[in-house]
């Protein structure tokens, strides 16, 4: 099994020292030469040999780099399967890819709620307005009836006339004799 050291909790001093080994070429018996030191002619590697370990050594540094960066961003940490009420009161569900990649969708929707709770408490204010307006044209009718009734109360021949003589005012009488009609040629 292939065991990668964990790279996030490395110093930069240790990585560093990865990085030279990584660098320096490997021996047939699998020590690690110092470029400094003097290689025997027999022990000498062949160009084919060399390449492919260096070849071997640019991979692994490849691959050093590319779980680096990978490990690097905590902000891109693979979000787990169980979902807990935990994780969402903490905010830790905002962080998932899955919903920064959706936010302008979120804040669309989260336009388009404003928008229908403003228009349906405009809506609840217009119709109390109506319910008020209603009830003022109402009693508005009911005033004008009973004023109406008044007034013809009072307009009456008998009462003008009690009126009259209460006040002394007049010398006008109800007629006792009915009225008669006048013919007249034209």
């Amino acid at each position: 099994m292939n065991e990668e050291p964990n790279i996030i909790n490395l110093s930069d001093e240790e990585l560093e020292k990865q990085q030279e080994t990584a660098e320096q070429p490997i021996d047939d018996s699998g020590n690690s030469t110092d470029a400094n030191t003097d290689v025997p002619a027999e022990e000498e590697l062949t160009d084919n040999d060399s390449e492919s370990k260096k070849d071997d050594n640019e991979s692994q540094l490849e691959e050093l780099k590319k779980v680096i960066e990978d490990n690097a961003r905590e902000d891109e940490r693979p979000s787990s399967r169980n979902l807990t009420f935990s994780k969402i009161l903490g905010g830790d569900i905002l962080t998932t890819k899955a919903v920064r990649s959706q936010v302008w969708l979120i804040l669309l929707i989260a336009f388009f709620t404003m928008v229908y709770v403003s228009n349906r408490y405009n809506c609840q204010k217009k119709l109390i307005e109506i319910d008020k307006l209603e009830n003022e044209l109402q009693n508005a009718k009911y005033k004008a009836l009973s004023i109406s009734s008044e007034l013809t109360e009072l307009s009456r021949e008998s009462n003008v006339l009690e009126k009259l003589k209460a006040n002394n005012d007049t010398t006008l009488k109800i007629s006792s004799q009915p009225p008669y009609i006048v013919n007249t040629e034209e």
